[in-house]
C-alpha cells in the first residue's frame, strides 16, 4: 500500500539505511570518475565500501535489486522555491524535500524570495535549523538586494560566511547596473555566483506570456524575448568588466543561448540553467488557457525550445535546474491574467529528462547526469558526489525504461500546479540515498 502523503510528512519520510546495503547489478555512471559499467555498491553505515562484483548468496545484509536501472550521484536542484517561511500553504522546507526525494533528488538550493526574504544571517540558520537531519540537503541561496528591493547590496561576505552558496533577487530582475556590478565584485572576493534573473522590466510590465503571433492572438500582454536577452548581454559585459561570476537562472530564448556560448568562448565566467519546461514546451501550450503554463520565462517559440536543446547538448548551458515554484489551486484557477507566475517541477524532471532529451534528442544518460549530478555542484564550489569507495553514499536510482503517468495525488509536493499532468514520460525514479537515510519514491 502506498503511503499517503500526511503519513510520509508525519514520519518526515526518509527511513534510515540499513547498517549493510547492496545495490545489485545496476548501471553505474559517474563521469567523474569515468565510470559506466554494470557494478554492485556496497554501503555500510552510509559510506560506500566497494564498487565491484559482490555475490549476492554470500552478503549479509540487506539487498536492492538495481538490475535495469541506474545507479548515479545524487542529483542536485539548483533553483527551487520551497515557499518558506511566508508562504507555507503552498510548501515547506519539509514538504518541498520530499518532492525532491520522490524526484530523484538528494539536494536543493532554495531561492530567496520568501516573506522574509533570505537577506540575513538569521534566514540563513532558520533555513539550515529546519532542514538538518533530512536526506536532501538543502542549500540556502542569499538575496542580493536588501529585501530584493534592487536598492542596497545585502550584507554579502557575512551571508556567505553563514552558508550561503550563491546570490540572486530571483523573481526580480536587479534593474541598476551599478548594483549588479558592485554584486559581481563581491562575488569574485568570496567566489559565488551571482545567479541573475534576466528581465527588462520596463518591457515586460503586465505581460503574461511570450510576445508573438499567439498573444495577440488570444489577447494576452506579451513579453519580449529581447527583454531577457538586453539583460543578459548587459550582466555579460558586468561580469568581464569585473570578473566576476555569472549565473543565467532558467535560460529560455535563442539569442539567449548565443550570447552565453559567445561569452564562455571568450573565456568570461557565466554558466547557465535551463528548466525541464522550457525544452519541452512552447508557446502553443498556452492556446487553452491553462494557467499551468504561465511562468517567467515564460514559454517561448519553437525556435528558441530547439535553441535550449542545442544549448544543453553542446555544453553552453551547464545545468538542468526546475524552477520548482508551487502555487495552490486556488491561485491558479484564476483567469490568465490574473493568475501567478510558476509551476512545480522536482518530480517530474527525471521523466521529463528520459522522454524529452534522451528519448526524442538521443542525449545519453552521462549527458543527463553530468547536467543534474556534476555541474550544478561544480557551479556552486560544493563537493561533487562520487561512486568511489570510501565516499558517503549520496546516490540517486531510476529506471531509465520505465514509463509512468504523471498524477497530481502521487506528488509529495504541497502543490499541483503542472502543465504535465496526464503525460506519460519515459524514466522514473526508484530511490534515493544521502546522510545515511534511503527514500523509495511513490510516483
Amino acid at each position: 500500500m502506498r503511503l499517503t502523503k500526511d503519513v510520509i510528512v508525519s514520519r518526515k519520510g526518509f527511513d534510515p539505511l540499513p547498517e549493510r546495503l547492496l545495490l545489485k547489478g545496476g548501471r553505474v555512471i559517474d563521469v567523474e570518475e569515468n565510470i559506466d559499467e554494470t557494478l554492485d555498491v556496497v554501503i555500510e553505515h552510509g559510506r560506500i565500501v566497494e564498487v565491484g562484483q559482490v555475490r549476492e548468496d554470500g552478503f549479509n545484509g540487506d539487498v536492492l535489486d538495481c538490475r535495469g536501472k541506474i545507479v548515479s550521484p545524487g542529483w542536485l536542484d539548483m533553483h527551487v522555491h520551497l515557499r518558506e517561511p511566508g508562504s507555507e500553504g503552498k510548501e515547506t522546507i519539509a514538504t518541498g524535500s520530499l518532492a525532491a526525494a520522490n524526484g530523484g533528488f538528494t539536494g536543493v538550493c532554495c531561492m530567496p524570495n520568501t516573506n522574509p526574504p533570505i537577506d540575513s544571517q538569521e534566514m540563513i540558520q532558520y533555513i539550515k535549523d529546519r532542514s538538518k537531519g533530512a536526506l536532501v540537503n538543502v542549500h540556502p541561496i542569499a538575496c542580493i538586494s536588501k529585501n530584493r528591493e534592487g536598492k542596497e547590496l545585502s550584507e554579502i561576505l557575512e551571508l556567505v560566511e553563514q552558508g550561503a552558496v550563491a546570490i540572486s533577487d530571483d523573481g526580480s530582475p536587479v534593474m541598476s547596473a551599478e548594483l549588479m556590478r558592485r554584486a559581481l565584485e563581491y562575488s569574485k572576493m568570496v567566489n559565488v555566483p551571482v545567479i541573475g534573473h534576466e528581465e527588462d522590466m520596463t518591457m515586460t510590465a503586465g505581460g503574461d506570456m511570450h510576445e508573438g503571433f499567439i498573444s495577440t492572438s488570444l489577447g494576452l500582454h506579451g513579453m519580449p524575448a529581447v527583454a531577457e536577452e538586453i539583460m543578459i548581454s548587459r550582466d555579460i559585459m558586468l561580469a568581464d568588466y569585473t570578473g566576476g561570476r555569472f549565473h543565467v537562472a532558467h535560460l529560455s530564448t535563442r539569442k539567449g543561448v548565443e550570447l552565453v556560448r559567445e561569452a564562455k568562448a571568450r573565456g568570461i565566467q557565466v554558466t547557465a540553467e535551463a528548466t525541464p519546461h522550457h525544452f519541452t514546451l512552447n508557446e502553443e501550450a498556452v492556446l487553452g488557457y491553462n494557467t499551468n503554463t504561465k511562468m517567467n520565462p515564460p514559454l517561448r517559440s519553437e525556435e528558441d525550445r530547439l535553441a535550449v536543446i542545442e544549448g544543453l547538448r553542446d555544453g553552453t548551458i551547464d545545468a538542468i535546474a526546475t524552477d520548482h515554484a508551487p502555487h495552490s489551486y486556488e491561485e491558479k484557477v484564476m483567469e490568465y491574467i490574473y493568475a501567478p507566475f510558476g509551476v512545480v517541477g522536482l518530480e517530474t524532471a527525471l521523466g521529463l529528462a528520459g522522454t524529452e532529451l534522451v528519448k526524442k534528442q538521443r542525449f545519453d544518460w552521462n549527458q543527463i547526469v553530468r547536467l543534474f549530478a556534476v555541474n550544478p555542484y561544480r557551479i556552486l564550489n560544493l563537493p561533487i558526489p562520487v561512486v568511489k569507495q570510501g565516499a558517503l553514499a549520496n546516490l540517486t536510482i531510476f529506471s531509465p525504461e520505465a514509463t509512468w503517468t504523471v498524477k497530481a495525488e502521487k506528488f509529495l509536493s504541497k502543490s499541483a500546479n503542472s502543465p504535465f499532468l496526464g503525460w506519460k514520460l519515459t524514466g522514473k525514479p526508484v530511490a534515493v540515498i544521502n546522510n545515511n537515510q534511503i527514500f523509495k519514491s511513490v510516483l
